[in-house]
């Protein structure tokens, strides 16, 4: 029953990165995705997809992984101590995406599943996943609509999914080392398996399906507007956090790097350039400035807009 549960969640996970890197390419327009696929000797393997100095992206990923072993990393067991000393089958689709203009938000995504499997026990299963939106010159409307999809993604599957979600969003994507959020959250999910596979499943679906409504949308409205290199300059230093979050606090490079995975396909997250500044604050009335002030912090955009629009 577990491999059957696993043939279908991996059928769709790569027919989901063929869309992904379909329309992200035609949406770059300058620049294609190449694939490297790899194998893992310790048990599994995946592809990488890179695109790299397009007309949108300086740099993106859409990777695909199935790795499976003996006994679940520590990072997998941590908040389930019981499944340690499991074997286990992890597969997921994670992307991530750094436009070259600054007006064009950076945004991760991914959506896993993982079988832990011991001889004489019934196998446990769980899905994860989720997607984010890390913007540098931030445009209201552009979060609206960023959240909307999100909780629409979320509605048929309970009414209070997606603010559930959102919340775990904001909580994950935080540098506790800086006291700010990574950027305007999303959804995130994690140990998923109330309510049978079938569900659950649903639910990872509709969550990968929708992220390029969410996210193409605000690239079409933002990749003409023009930049300086100040606001470039202000790009790397915010791509700077990138970095910190995923060396120190993502459960998924930790999960890779102990797992044995490939570390070039982990990696591949990283920006191509990103630069730190000691000490640096933004000057006050600053466009960076309103970034630290307004949007760097959990907020509930949908019911604030709701607010506005009674008003």
């Amino acid at each position: 029953m577990a491999h059957a549960y696993l043939d279908d969640v991996k059928h769709y996970l790569l027919d989901l990165q063929d869309r992904l890197c379909r329309q992200l390419a035609e949406a770059d327009g300058g620049a294609t995705f190449r694939e490297d696929a790899w194998e893992r000797p310790e048990g599994g393997g995946g592809r990488s997809r890179v695109i790299e100095g397009g007309g949108v992206f300086e740099k993106g990923g859409v990777n695909f992984s199935h790795v499976h072993g003996d006994t679940l990393p520590p990072s997998a067991t941590a908040a389930r101590p019981e499944l340690a000393g499991r074997g286990f089958h992890a597969v997921g689709v994670s992307w991530v995406l750094h436009p070259t203009n600054p007006h064009i938000p950076t945004s991760h995504g991914n959506v896993r599943f993982f079988i832990a499997e011991k001889t004489g026990e019934a196998p446990v299963w769980w899905f994860g996943g989720g997607y984010d939106l890390t913007p540098f010159y931030p445009v209201h409307e552009d979060v609206l609509h960023w959240h909307r999809v999100a909780r629409d993604a979320c509605a048929p599957f309970g009414d209070d999914v997606y603010a559930r979600y959102k919340r775990w969003c904001d909580d994950y994507f935080y540098l506790k080392h800086r006291d700010e959020t990574r950027g305007v959250g999303g959804l995130f999910f994690d140990d998923l398996n109330e309510g049978g596979f079938e569900r659950c499943f649903a639910f990872q679906q509709a969550v990968g399906d929708s992220f390029l409504d969410a996210y193409l949308p605000i690239v079409e409205r933002r990749r003409d507007t023009s930049w300086s290199e100040r606001e470039r300059a202000f790009q790397l230093y915010r791509r700077g956090r990138y970095v910190e979050f995923n060396l120190v606090w993502d459960r998924g490079t930790l999960f890779g790097l102990q797992s044995g995975g490939r570390t070039e396909s982990i990696l591949m997250s990283m920006p191509p350039v990103a630069e730190w500044h000691y000490g640096w604050t933004p000057e006050p009335g600053s466009a960076e400035e309103r970034l630290y002030r307004d949007y760097l912090r959990p907020r509930d955009w949908l019911d604030e807009a709701q607010g506005d629009a009674d008003e």
